[in-house]
């Protein structure tokens, strides 16, 4: 009789159990393709992103190819998901908190701020980063889907406001769902 009465409740428990392991599964996710804005001509400037969520931000991680060897390119996020008008339908960098433009990870820089694209003397930049003031959450102000990432023609100076002086928008893809 114990037997049967302990089937039912080991039967509720492995089921909950299996159901909270389904929501372990992997983190959620998007990507954005990068494509050459006609700023500069000819322009070959493309490249793939990913951000993937984690515990506490976002990990972006990609390669973007066509660049000048051996040059630094400002990255950000931008506020609109638009790269119309040679990336400016973009609008201005991402900053759901008021920050000012500055370095990367620096204390009051906007949400928008990620580290400087180098690259390598075949003019690739590769990189991977985990960003701690951006997210892919539905509905959260820092969310960063739906909204454009562009590489900039020059390098950013970390100083100018609102966007650090580096130039033209030379390659933009929104950042979407994957």
């Amino acid at each position: 009789m114990r037997l049967r009465l302990l089937a039912p409740a080991f039967a509720i428990a492995a089921a909950s159990l299996l159901t909270a392991c389904g929501t372990l599964g992997p983190k959620a996710g998007a990507t954005a393709a990068l494509a050459p804005t006609d700023a500069i001509t000819p322009n070959p400037t493309v490249g793939k992103v990913s951000f993937t969520a984690l515990d506490h931000g976002v990990r972006v991680k990609g390669e973007v190819r066509g660049l000048a060897p051996g040059t630094e390119h400002g990255f950000h996020i931008h506020e609109k998901g638009d790269c119309g008008g040679n990336g400016n339908g973009s609008g201005a960098h991402f900053n759901p908190a008021g920050g000012t433009h500055g370095k990367f990870a620096a204390p009051g820089s906007h949400a928008g701020e990620l580290p400087s694209l180098v690259a390598d003397a075949a003019g690739v930049a590769r990189f991977s980063v985990d960003v701690h003031t951006i997210s892919l959450t539905e509905g959260a102000l820092n969310n960063v889907v739906g909204r454009a990432l562009v590489v900039h023609r020059d390098r950013d100076d970390f100083t100018t406001q609102p966007a650090g002086n580096s130039g033209p928008r030379i390659a933009c893809g929104i950042i979407a769902r994957s």
